[in-house]
């Protein structure tokens, strides 16, 4: 990595990572290996083991050691929240490596990865704070023969499975608060993006982390990730992907130890969008929503429900801010869509592309694979005339693909923006109060924006509505149009 050219560049040769357990790198040796080839370059980039089940074993031996002698669940919240704030530097010290292995393997742009990573020391800051926040309670109901003591305790080892498409950004979601709270770790990034992964194992180990708190086993879904949703000595296991798998998790759980379960799975999210929006921000707000991340975000924008009177102007607001939109080497500081992170979702992206003009939606941008010369790249891409029964309505897409819906009254956006199997997230545009206090409510999702979209910081809890997650909500309101 040549840190002094203004422009980045793919390494000569592929880095060699190996898997991280009890404090201690451990190189590949024998076990296969996955080369992770950069979906921007077409070259090889990070080099990481396939680990085993006795792998696995090994790390939540460690984990549970750590968690039993009690060499930080023991701890003070002061002496936990010194070693989260010395992470929080040491993240900070290596951003711009973390952002470079995280943009070869996952295709984002640097400078959205950049903003990520500098994200995540945030989080690591709050949660120290939280750290020598947690308490228990008392009762001094129950009468003068008794008194109550409510205390709250580390669950003891966590698993966290983490996806594609937000390596770093989603691992430290949580890894913060779990430590926080005393407990020990076992983190399973997706092998297609390991590499931030190992590196915050790195980290913590030089903050002052006691070995095998934190551990990182590398490898696939149905052989490391299945067998720690089934581990008897995982007590609780964090889940961020697909429906589907969230499914099988919740299947292995119940089936092992019914250890307690975190899932954040699939969404297939409204903007709704009224006349009486100020329009421009709305445009910018519905690009933003789908493009960020090339749309391979589980709260990304998907269905554009625009109130009818307004829905052919507003639909060519969006698509010419999305015709320029900048798509192209993620390495290039003025890209603002990379590659598509892995050759299945490409094939599955395009599928629905076709599906869509097949279903006799009108596509009105993109629809197409962009030449680079190297890399997989798709357009931004806007279908109109869309119907509620068409796949690309109803189904996952998990790309730069905005469907645009309209609708006649309040009523039936709602009833649109319900039409759904997910509710993970939702934004709505208005400068009414009345029409966006109605909307927050009867929508059903977990995270809302008011006025904005993907916004949000360590600050606010994560919302989740969905049939396999327990109803909770988060407005996020944008504050220069609920105060004017």
């Amino acid at each position: 990595m040549d840190t002094s050219a203004t422009r980045l560049s793919p390494p000569e040769q592929p880095r060699d990572f190996g898997f991280f357990v009890d404090g201690q790198i451990i190189p590949a040796g024998e076990r296969e290996v996955f080369e992770r080839h950069s979906p921007a370059h077409d070259v090889p980039v990070t080099r990481l083991p396939k680990c085993t089940t006795n792998d696995l074993d090994s790390a939540v031996k460690a984990a549970r050691t750590a968690f039993s002698d009690r060499r930080w669940s023991g701890l003070s919240g002061a002496d936990r929240a010194a070693v989260l704030l010395k992470a929080a530097e040491g993240i900070r010290a290596r951003l711009e490596e973390i952002a470079y292995w995280e943009v070869l393997e996952s295709g984002k742009p640097i400078s959205q990865v950049r903003g990520e990573v500098g994200g995540c020391v945030g989080m690591f800051e709050y949660a120290a704070g939280l750290a020598r926040s947690l308490h228990g309670d008392s009762f001094n109901n129950l009468g003068d023969g008794m008194f109550g003591i409510m205390t709250r305790e580390p669950i003891g080892v966590v698993g966290i499975i983490t996806p594609w498409n937000f390596p770093f950004l989603i691992l430290c979601e949580r890894v913060p608060y779990v430590l926080a709270s005393g407990n020990s770790i076992v983190a399973k990034p997706s092998e297609f993006t390991s590499a931030s992964t190992v590196i915050l194992g790195e980290i913590l180990t030089e903050a002052g982390l006691p070995d095998g708190v934190y551990n990182v086993v590398t490898g696939t879904g149905p052989t490391v990730g299945q067998a720690m949703a089934e581990h008897m000595d995982v007590d609780m296991l964090s889940f961020t992907g697909s429906t589907r798998t969230g499914r099988a998790i919740v299947a292995a759980a119940g089936a092992s130890n019914f250890k307690k379960l975190g899932l954040e799975l699939g969404g297939k999210n409204p903007q709704i969008v009224f006349a009486d929006a100020d329009l421009e921000d709305a445009a910018d707000g519905v690009a933003f929503g789908i493009g960020f991340n090339g749309g391979q975000c589980c709260v990304s924008g998907a269905r554009l429900i625009v109130e009818a009177a307004i829905a052919d102007e507003f639909a060519q607001m969006v698509t010419e801010k999305m015709s320029r939109i900048s798509v192209g080497d993620p390495l290039d500081e003025s890209t603002q869509i990379g590659a598509i992170t892995t050759d299945a979702q490409n094939t599955t992206i395009m599928g629905y592309i076709a599906k869509g003009q097949e279903e006799g939606a009108e596509l009105v941008l993109g629809g197409d694979a962009l030449d680079m010369g190297r890399g997989q790249f798709i357009a931004p891409t806007i279908f109109k005339n869309v119907d509620a029964s068409m796949a690309i309505a109803r189904e996952e897409i998990f790309g730069p693909v905005l469907a645009v819906m309209p609708f006649e009254t309040l009523d039936e956006a709602i009833e649109i923006a319900n039409d759904t199997e997910y509710g993970l997230a939702a934004s709505v545009w208005t400068k009414n109060i009345d029409k966006a206090l109605t909307v927050t409510r009867r929508v059903q999702a977990g995270r809302f924006w008011v006025n904005t979209t993907l916004a949000g910081g360590p600050e606010l809890p994560i919302g989740a509505s969905s049939n396999l997650a327990g109803a909770g909500k988060l407005g996020q309101w944008a504050l220069k149009n609920i105060l004017k």
